[in-house]
């Protein structure tokens, strides 16, 4: 049986780019922000692109990646709201061309039609923010009420350091009115 959140509940869809490590500070933030958190990662973020035990540590619920059976409970409530960081290229276009191959992409498709607030940080390439299909994917999901932060590129600057990704800048994004 799933048990009732008794705060509102956030669903963290993590994807598979470097800076993924991080977000235990995206949870830390929401939980102090009196948020319960799930989370739910891509596939291949799975695959050593964040310490999955200790996220799952933190946020008392096992991680997402794939989908349960007709007769699996359901592990997480409905949510209240949903962050992407780090979001992908290939996440935000398939995402906005409706396609639904995995849990993570199936779960942001369904979000809009039961109109979750969304909060999303890209985590993109510049070379790959330059290519037609990421401009037209960010006015579609705009256009269907995601809200979307700054996009990370990772590049180093000139002192050779990057940047801080910013995690609660995604939660800053769903205070908005």
């Amino acid at each position: 049986m799933t048990q009732q959140a008794q705060k509102p509940f956030l669903y963290v869809v993590v994807c598979a780019a470097g800076i993924a490590a991080g977000v235990s500070k995206l949870i830390t933030a929401a939980q102090e922000r009196d948020w319960e958190a799930g989370v739910i990662a891509t596939p291949v973020a799975m695959n050593g692109f964040f310490d999955t035990a200790a996220v799952e540590a933190q946020t008392g619920r096992p991680i997402r990646s794939a989908w349960r059976t007709p007769a699996d409970p359901r592990p997480f409530p409905p949510p209240d709201a949903v962050v992407v960081a780090p979001a992908t290229f290939n996440t935000i276009n398939k995402w906005a061309a409706g396609i639904a191959d995995t849990l993570a992409l199936g779960t942001l498709c369904e979000a809009s039609g039961l109109g979750v607030p969304v909060a999303v940080l890209p985590c993109v390439a510049g070379a790959l923010t330059a290519h037609p299909a990421y401009g037209d994917s960010l006015i579609r999901l705009r256009g269907m009420g995601v809200r979307f932060g700054e996009p990370y590129s990772g590049e180093a600057g000139e002192d050779g350091g990057r940047p801080e990704f910013g995690w609660e800048r995604a939660l800053d994004l769903l205070d908005r009115n």
